[in-house]
């Protein structure tokens, strides 16, 4: 393991019964609980992070996207007058 240091904390003590508790059940010790807690919490908070910063880059991407699906759809509806029109042979296309 990494170099460590001895840090003091304060616990209210419901939450330190409740850590004790846990920490009986799973034959560990507090310094390991709280390792595991803080790795959790810095866990959580970069995918929170990282689903954020999806989310603001898909709602970027609906804008472009949702302009080239509008191109694409023009584009296809000349193409179906067009076809249309060759089938009816009228040869009036629409512009």
């Amino acid at each position: 393991m990494a170099e460590t240091k001895r840090i003091m904390i304060s616990l209210p003590n419901s939450l330190l019964e409740e850590v004790d508790f846990i920490v009986s059940m799973e034959k560990k010790n507090r310094s390991e609980f709280v390792r595991e807690a803080m790795k959790l919490y810095i866990r959580e908070k970069r995918r929170v992070e990282i689903c954020e910063k999806l989310k603001d880059g898909y709602k970027e991407m609906s804008k472009i996207n949702s302009a080239l699906a509008e191109i694409g759809l023009e584009e296809d509806m000349r193409e179906l007058d067009s076809y249309e029109a060759k089938l009816t042979g009228s040869g009036c296309e629409k512009v």
